[in-house]
């Protein structure tokens, strides 16, 4: 009986949290489980007339197809890339954003900055494509029309020139995360003893051996799991950074042709349902294997600090 009434006492305790749960878990299996009973078009080879289930079995065609372009080889290294730069310069100045913030006090100057560095993340990848275009157009752009006319120097066609994009785009997502990403640290610092600091005060430590010394290493096991979180979705890269921005241009696809965009085009502009099917599949299995390798070599390197 006693036993019976436990079980009775915990359904009660937890079925109010199952129920503030439950319409994330219901968004989970809706977005993220049902759809990867789609997983078995990347082998086939899709015909609008015969349906979904009717198609014809074409085995690995899809991936041999995929991966026999040049396509498969610029996606791949253009994903990769860009997400480990973001990862790194984002950690970094996320980071630094952080600290500056608390320095500055619990103060009303304070609330603007947080406002000023988290309003790009509110605003949609189709606004900042166009504020990326009010800067970089040919004819009216503000560098080519105030800053390089101001030097003397001809207006530059951006949206033709690949070997700026990078940089662009490296920009742009700094700009629109960074100050996000700087919440979670903000908080983590925030949680930090506040003993240990006036201790080194007394020791005689100076702010930047604060920051090295107490902080950064307070901070690590946030930056790991926050770096392994993103390592998971390095194969994933931003659709609207490198959709809108560029403007789709096809000048550009070389340095902004990523797995995201590579799909979006092949299942729209190209109609091939088997080979975007294909390309998806691909990119959860590599983004899956990244987040096991990631965390094994954080698990020997440090265990306390491992997702798993």
């Amino acid at each position: 009986m006693r036993v019976k009434a436990k079980k009775k006492g915990s359904w009660k305790q937890t079925l109010p949290l199952l129920l503030i749960a439950a319409p994330g878990i219901i968004y989970l299996i809706i977005n993220n489980y049902i759809p990867m009973a789609g997983l078995f078009v990347a082998f086939k080879k899709y015909n609008f007339m015969k349906g979904l289930f009717g198609s014809d079995w074409c085995g690995l065609e899809n991936f041999k197809f995929l991966f026999a372009t040049k396509d498969a080889w610029i996606m791949t290294r253009n994903t990769i890339l860009y997400n480990v730069v973001f990862i790194v310069v984002g950690t970094v100045f996320a980071i630094a954003i952080a600290i500056m913030l608390c320095e500055l006090g619990k103060r009303i100057r304070v609330k603007f900055f947080q406002a000023a560095f988290l309003m790009p993340n509110l605003l949609s990848w189709v606004v900042i494509g166009f504020i990326a275009f009010a800067f970089l157009s040919a004819e009216t752009g503000f560098i080519n029309k105030t800053i390089l006319k101001a030097l003397g120097h001809e207006p530059v066609t951006w949206y033709m020139e690949e070997g700026a994009w990078p940089f662009i785009l490296v920009l742009v997502n700094l700009w629109k995360n960074a100050g996000y990403q700087s919440i979670v640290y903000m908080a983590s610092i925030s949680g930090i003893d506040k003993s240990m600091y006036e201790a080194s005060v007394l020791d005689g430590a100076t702010k930047m051996q604060q920051i090295f010394r107490i902080t950064l290493p307070n901070l690590k096991p946030t930056i790991i799991t926050l770096t392994l979180m993103s390592i998971g979705r390095m194969f994933y890269s931003d659709f609207g950074l490198f959709y809108q921005v560029p403007q789709n241009s096809g000048a550009l696809f070389n340095v902004t042709q990523t797995i995201d965009t590579y799909v979006y085009r092949g299942l729209m502009e190209s109609n091939n349902i088997g080979m975007s099917a294909a390309a998806g599949f691909y990119q959860s299995v590599v983004g899956f294997i990244l987040v096991l390798v990631a965390n094994w070599i954080v698990r020997k390197l440090d265990s306390d600090n491992a997702l798993f």
